[in-house]
């Protein structure tokens, strides 16, 4: 029976078990991951990370995600921005290269302790998010429930951005597995609602493929600050709250998307694999 240390983690209540596999490979069967991120008999958390060796000069590790489900993913801005800080701390630095499948991520830490990451480009290209077909990605013909004609974002990973009067009014616990297998993303898709308020800011609330309704969702994040701004209903900069709390998203004219926000450590253990 093999014994591995974890660290548990989390960004807004978006929670991790990071294993690190830098100096001991680690090859877990999606079982395993489903056993680990089971809530009631496992770990428990939305996504299972493993630090492995950098495959790209420049940068520090690569980062391995996988979903509560079990099944790899390319992306998770909350998760970047937690290995981001183990990595730092590991080298007294205030900058981290974090290499993974969606490509190199720079994260930086900041005065007030958080952490920036530079998502990389937004994809708004049908074949680059990827959609199953040539459509106009600023107006989905998608729809369940109240929800209808979306925007559809790439951030590494599939987002459909639906916006609504009233987020909390959504019953995306109902609506969001339906979505999330929507023929037209070929590799089932994160759904965001999406409330624009006011002062231009947004409040969103996610539902994860592989994951189901989390606290927040980084890139989820980055996705529904792309959209509004695509569609003129909000700037290239605004604070986006998710139900666990606050992350700053910023557009950039370059198309580079810029997230900042907090990773906490929770605790370390171990863990007995089977």
């Amino acid at each position: 029976m093999t014994v591995l240390n974890f660290i548990k983690m989390h960004g807004l209540g978006n929670d991790f078990v990071v294993f690190d596999a830098r100096q001991d490979r680690l090859e877990l069967t999606e079982a395993q991951a489903r056993s680990i991120c089971d809530r009631r008999t496992g770990i428990g958390c939305d996504q299972l990370i493993v630090m492995e060796p950098a495959h790209s000069e420049g940068a520090d590790l690569f980062m391995r995600i996988r979903n509560a489900d079990g099944g790899e993913v390319e992306a998770c801005g909350n998760a970047t921005r937690c290995v981001a800080r183990l990595s730092m701390d590991e080298t007294g630095n205030g900058h981290a290269v974090i290499e993974t499948p969606a490509g190199l991520l720079e994260a930086q830490g900041t005065a007030d302790g958080l952490i920036k990451v530079n998502m990389g480009p937004a994809q708004l290209n049908w074949q680059d998010i990827p959609l199953a077909r040539d459509t106009d990605t600023l107006s989905l013909d998608m729809s369940e429930g109240p929800l209808s004609n979306p925007v559809a974002v790439g951030v590494g990973n599939p987002h459909a951005v639906f916006f609504v009067e009233n987020a909390a009014a959504v019953d995306l616990e109902r609506v969001g597995p339906k979505l999330e297998h929507h023929p037209l993303y070929p590799n089932r898709t994160n759904v965001e609602v999406t409330e624009i308020r006011g002062d231009g800011d947004l409040r969103v609330r996610v539902w994860e493929r592989g994951a189901g309704i989390t606290q927040a969702c980084g890139t989820g994040a980055c996705a529904a600050l792309v959209a509004a701004a695509r569609r003129g209903l909000c700037g290239r900069l605004a604070n986006v709250e998710l139900d666990g709390g606050v992350l700053a998203i910023e557009w950039l004219e370059y198309n580079r998307i810029l997230m900042t926000g907090p990773a906490a450590f929770s605790y370390t253990g171990t863990w007995e694999l089977t």
